[in-house]
């Protein structure tokens, strides 16, 4: 590397170090990362509930009768 292209360089390194520097500044401590986010996965949990209990009552007067036809081909 000569000298020329080394001090086009500088421009990207310095920028680099700078973003590197306020990345590690404003990043939570492992403390904080490591808690978790429980309000989210307790919204999650209760989103994923009500789509299933919502798909279901769609869905279940199918369900029943591909029970029911497979419980009487069954019998037979």
């Amino acid at each position: 590397m000569n000298k020329r292209s080394a001090i086009r360089s500088l421009p990207l390194l310095f920028s680099t170090l700078v973003l590197t520097r306020l990345t590690a500044a404003l990043a939570p401590e492992e403390s904080e990362r490591d808690r978790g986010d429980v309000p989210g996965w307790v919204m999650i949990t209760l989103m994923s509930a009500v789509l299933v209990a919502a798909i279901l009552a769609v869905a279940e007067p199918a369900l029943k009768s591909l029970f029911d036809s497979a419980i009487a081909r069954v019998r037979q």
